[in-house]
């Protein structure tokens, strides 16, 4: 199996390994790699499980959770060789779940529900998009809950809630480590992240989150509902559907892709959680080297001696994952906070 590539960072390291907090199923495992389904609030939820083949069934492994984009589903993380060989190399449990779709039975154009995506209402009260030069996307589902045409996410479900019932599946039938729990995704599934970890019932659960090519709506600037909750952040300078803006620019950014939605900047999103770390989120970004000469990373945090535990990594890419890129920093990263 050939090896991922190296961002030429490891976890940092000491006197004893971290602390590892067995779940309920080690040594009982019921989970292998596979594709599975668990009923929660009525419906049928999909995921797709990845167990290393190095995996001890008795010792706690990391888990990273994988939330696809809209209109994706469980394969679009798994289904990566670039994911599996650098999963399989740092020894990270990984498991993609599906959102929701439409309506039931109808699975089409599955996605996560965050903040203002199924009201259509930005942090301020205004709309999240432009109306007037934004297609209507609006599911069935939100009928009664959306507030204009800008909505754009399922409303069958609280996909928090279905988060939590999914770790306490996953903790009964696999041996994970509980301290050492990430949550990861891609466009709107990195939205989606961004929620996880603002949420007080879900950000308990999650040592870190690296949110790709997403970022909250316009107006939803809430810092982690952990305070000491560590994020990576990737863009695309490139990309037309959620652009990051400009280095040290905290202005929101808005669509260029044929509609117009409005998100915070990277820069704002970023500042609020260095904040939150203790860090001084006046200063400009410094950059930092993670191995990778094609991203272009940066912080607010001064870490000499690890990973600093906000980062801000931009790419000269578009709206798109890069995943033989992107996905072994994603590991590293929370490999270094665990």
């Amino acid at each position: 199996m050939p090896a991922p590539p190296s961002t030429g960072h490891t976890a940092p390291t000491g006197d004893s390994s971290p602390p590892l907090h067995a779940s309920a199923g080690c040594g009982a495992e019921s989970y292998t790699t596979g594709t599975f389904s668990l009923s929660h609030g009525g419906l049928e939820r999909t995921f797709r499980v990845f167990v290393p083949s190095t995996h001890d069934p008795a010792v706690p492994a990391p888990l990273v959770l994988a939330f696809h984009g809209w209109a994706g589903d469980e394969n679009e993380f798994l289904g990566s060789a670039a994911v599996r060989d650098a999963s399989e190399a740092h020894g990270i449990i990984v498991v993609a779940p599906r959102g929701l779709g439409s309506g039931p039975p109808d699975h089409a154009w599955a996605s996560w529900a965050f903040p203002g995506s199924t009201t259509g209402l930005d942090g301020d009260g205004g709309a999240i998009c432009d109306p007037s030069q934004t297609g209507d996307y609006r599911y069935d589902s939100c009928a009664g809950v959306a507030q204009n045409s800008c909505s754009w996410t399922h409303c069958q479900a609280d996909d928090v809630d279905f988060v939590l019932a999914l770790l306490d599946e996953l903790e009964a039938g696999l041996c994970i480590d509980t301290r050492a729990v990430a949550a990861a995704g891609g466009s709107n599934g990195g939205m989606f992240t961004w929620s996880l970890a603002q949420d007080p019932r879900s950000a308990p659960r999650l040592h870190a989150i690296a949110p790709l090519i997403g970022l909250p709506h316009r107006g939803y600037l809430g810092g982690p509902a952990t305070p000491s909750l560590p994020a990576l952040l990737m863009t695309g300078t490139r990309d037309r559907t959620v652009p990051p803006g400009d280095w040290d620019d905290p202005a929101p950014t808005v669509t260029t892709d044929g509609d117009r939605y409005y998100y915070t900047g990277a820069t704002a999103i970023t500042r609020v959680w260095a904040g939150a770390h203790g860090c001084d989120p006046s200063l400009p970004a410094s950059r930092v080297d993670v191995g990778i000469p094609d991203l272009d990373c940066r912080s607010t945090c001064d870490s000499p001696s690890s990973w600093p535990p906000v980062l801000d990594c931009r790419a000269d890419m578009g709206h798109t994952y890069d995943l033989g890129t992107t996905w072994p920093l994603v590991l590293d990263f929370v490999a270094a906070h665990r």
